[in-house]
């Protein structure tokens, strides 16, 4: 497998590159595995939930919601 690594300023691995059609043949092995990585939801749902969470900050911008601590938030999700 061709894969590259990805390194932040200080030579840290961040991330991998896999080659298309080399991620094509991992998905026609392990069926399932392109769900794993977006998990449950489908991309209009995770579209949706950005759009809400934009309009709630433009609300707590404009005072007429009240903000949550980072701590509820972070249970939340």
């Amino acid at each position: 497998m061709n894969l590259q690594y990805i390194s932040d300023n200080r030579g840290k691995t961040t991330g991998v590159f896999i080659p298309i059609q080399e991620w094509e043949l991992l998905k026609s092995k392990f069926k399932g595995l392109e769900e794993e990585v977006l998990g449950d939801q489908s991309k209009d749902e995770i579209l949706l939930g950005l759009q809400q969470a934009v309009e709630e900050m433009n609300l707590i911008k404009k005072g007429k919601l009240k903000a949550r601590n980072a701590k509820d938030l972070l249970n939340e999700l």
